[in-house]
């Protein structure tokens, strides 16, 4: 019989996330990124950030404020002429 090993414990500490239309809120969160789903806000019905995925409820996506944009690793490639 294996046994086995515990997951490290990551450790929430407070630190500051961002919205797509650059509201922010400071929790403290160990995850790389948070949903935020009241969508209280009066433009968060159109906003360009809003995400309706099927089965569950509509979000916005909140990253860490220190995170690069998840595409910037993109903006290195050169596409040949």
């Amino acid at each position: 019989m294996s046994r086995r090993t515990a997951a490290p414990k990551i450790t929430a500490v407070p630190q500051t996330y961002v919205a797509g239309c650059t509201r922010t809120w400071s929790i403290a969160s160990a995850e790389p990124d948070l949903a935020y789903t009241a969508l209280e806000f009066p433009e968060c019905p159109a906003c360009p950030h809003h995400v309706t995925p099927d089965g569950g409820p509509d979000f916005c996506t909140l990253r860490p404020q220190s995170a690069l944009h998840p595409f910037a690793a993109l903006a290195k490639f050169k596409l040949p002429l």
